[in-house]
Parts: C-alpha cells; sequence; structure tokens
C-alpha cells in the first residue's frame, strides 16, 4: 500500500520539489525570508513526533509495557535523532534547535517564532494562539492542519502526516542554493544552515523516511478504512506544504519589488 500511495501523491510531490519558489531563492535575504517561514514547519514537526509517542508508548507514571515494542522501537529512535542529534560543534541539540542557531547566524529574524512559543508555553489552546498569532496566513493554514490530525488523534493518520507530509520534501538542489548564496556573498555564514540541512536530508532518506512508512504499515494493517484515511491525511498535508511554500514565494515577490521601488 505504501507503493500505491506514493504513486497517488506523486503529482503533488512532484510540484513541492519543482516549486518556482527555490528559483527565487538567490540571495541572503530571501534565504532569511524562507527560513523565518520554515522554522514554524521545524517546530511542529517535533509535535507530530511526540503525538505518536504519547499515543503509542508508555509516557506516564507507573510505567508499563504498552502496544507494539516494533512501532515504539521506530519512533523512540526517530525522536532520538531529531530530539538530540549532534550538531556542527559535536553537541547534543534538537534539530530545531540547531535552526535557530542557524538563522541568528545567518541574520534571520527569530523573534516572531520565540514570540510564538512564548505563548505556547504559557498553555493557552494551541488553535487560539495560532488565530491570535501576527504570523502570515500561509503559516497560520500549515500550523493547523498539523494540529487538527494530532487533535484527531488517530495514529494512523499522525504518521502519514509525518511520514508523507514531511519526509524528504526539500530537493537535494537546496544544498547548492546554500553554497551558491554563501560563495556570492561570503559575508554571510550559512555553514549553520548548510550543516542543518544536509544532516535532514541524510536522516530522511537513510533512516527516518523507511522507519516511517513502516509504522504506516503497522498502524493501518490490513483495516481499507485506516489505509484510505492515512492517504487522504497525507494528500492534505502535501497540500498544506504547497500552500506554504506558495505564501513564502509571495513573501519573497514583495520583498522583491520592495527593494526595487526603493532603488527608483
Amino acid at each position: 500500500m505504501i507503493k500505491e500511495i506514493n504513486s497517488s501523491l506523486k503529482p503533488k510531490k512532484e510540484q513541492l520539489l519543482n516549486h518556482s519558489l527555490y528559483q527565487k531563492i538567490t540571495s541572503p535575504q530571501q534565504l532569511r525570508i524562507f527560513m523565518e517561514h520554515h522554522v514554524f514547519a521545524v517546530w511542529d514537526f517535533m509535535s507530530l513526533l511526540t503525538a505518536l509517542q504519547e499515543k503509542l508508548t508508555k509516557t506516564t507514571q507507573p510505567w508499563f509495557p504498552t502496544g507494539d515494542p516494533e512501532i515504539r522501537y521506530l519512533i523512540h529512535e526517530i525522536i532520538l535523532a531529531e530530539d538530540t542529534d549532534v550538531n556542527l560543534k559535536g553537541e547534543h541539540q534538537s534539530h530545531f534547535e540547531m535552526y535557530l542557531e542557524a538563522m541568528a547566524s545567518a541574520g534571520a529574524e527569530t523573534r516572531k517564532i520565540e514570540d510564538f512559543l512564548l505563548q505556547v508555553n504559557h498553555g493557552t489552546d494551541i488553535f487560539l494562539i495560532i488565530a491570535a498569532s501576527k504570523i502570515p496566513i500561509s503559516i497560520k493554514q500549515f500550523l493547523k492542519n498539523t494540529f487538527d490530525v494530532i487533535s484527531e488523534g488517530k495514529p494512523h493518520n499522525i504518521a502519514a502526516s509525518f511520514a508523507f507530509g514531511r519526509e524528504g520534501l526539500i530537493p537535494e538542489m537546496f544544498s547548492s542554493i546554500i553554497q551558491n548564496i554563501q560563495k556570492k556573498f561570503p559575508e554571510n555564514d550559512l555553514k549553520l544552515f548548510k550543516y542543518y540541512f544536509d544532516r535532514h536530508i541524510e536522516l530522511d532518506g537513510d533512516e527516518h523516511g523507511p522507519m516511517a512508512f513502516k509504522m504506516i504499515e503497522k498502524l493501518c494493517g490490513n483495516d481499507p478504512v485506516k489505509w484510505e484515511e492515512a492517504t487522504q491525511t497525507a494528500e492534505n498535508a502535501l497540500s498544506s506544504r504547497i500552500e506554504l511554500w506558495n505564501g513564502i514565494e509571495e513573501c519573497i515577490l514583495e520583498n522583491i519589488d520592495s527593494e526595487n521601488l526603493q532603488r527608483i
């Protein structure tokens, strides 16, 4: 079934991998705009993972074995790497923290994501925070899609959103985009961002992607309803990512227009 779902999702995946957004990222400022939007997706990615952890493993006291041990292994292995990977300095750090440091090093603004997380830490309802936050609509719809899936509480759908909607959706050519910007504008320090990106691509392709698909197979089993729901969830996740990419591209184009006006 995984092969069939991937086949049905191919047009949307190709739309993402060949999105015109990538051609618009040619300067440090345009890369910073990308990072300031994309960091929200890096953050809520962990919410999908921890939702699976809560649903499919025992995270409260007293402990006892819960569910399928193979699924527990897959979840813990992915979380281990995403939450405590080794950064460029050889220290343990989450990918989200790596991303924030890469943003700061590249001169990107981190205030919006930090203000957003400040509200999250206060314990307010996540949907109210998203609605009230002063972030672009494209980010809001992306976050809402993620937390709709999480709040629905179906493990096979959460796994589908993670596996099909997150893994392998930024093309490897993005590494060349980063390198070209660094060469053209050597005063901008992008080495942390390139390390984050290369590390994420390596894990997605070699480990996390196959693990995530195996998890879906175990969660859906021979239930055609679950497979149908997982497929629809995957399609929604990809559509949401396309809207996010469209929003980033629109913001970059607005910035280019503004810069052109200032030159006149």
